[in-house]
């Protein structure tokens, strides 16, 4: 995962109509039978053990964090120029509203994008 990647997923995640979807995709029986699927992978198993060993380690913690917490404000720090060069892409006045349009509908039209979704495993808090 790239920071600007990393800095995206952390502001969504306080998003709440992002976390009402989020809720109802993990609540569909074919996205749960996925994830009982993926867990049960050996492969997933043998990263999983790997990570929590790793984890166990209080200097190797402090590490991941340092660099997570420096790819996260990299990460900010290129989206927020990503939005600011949107912004004055969108002032440019040789663009016509149609040509302004046409890149959402594009992002928009995911029917095709949803397969390629990053199985994410269910985490019980209980």
């Amino acid at each position: 995962m790239n920071s600007m990647m990393l800095a995206q997923l952390m502001q969504d995640l306080q998003d709440p109509e992002i976390m009402r979807e989020a809720q109802k995709m993990m609540n569909d029986p074919a996205f749960q039978a996925q994830m009982k699927n993926m867990t049960e992978n050996p492969a997933f198993q043998q990263h999983m053990k790997k990570s929590q060993e790793m984890l166990k380690d209080p200097k190797k913690v402090k590490e991941l964090e340092s660099k997570m917490q420096e790819r996260l404000k990299e990460g900010t720090e290129l989206l927020e120029k990503a939005k600011k060069e949107r912004g004055t892409e969108d002032e440019k006045p040789e663009a016509s509203d149609d040509d302004k349009k046409e890149p959402a509908k594009e992002e928009g039209d995911n029917k095709g994008e949803e397969d390629e979704m990053p199985d994410i495993p269910i985490l019980s808090l209980n």
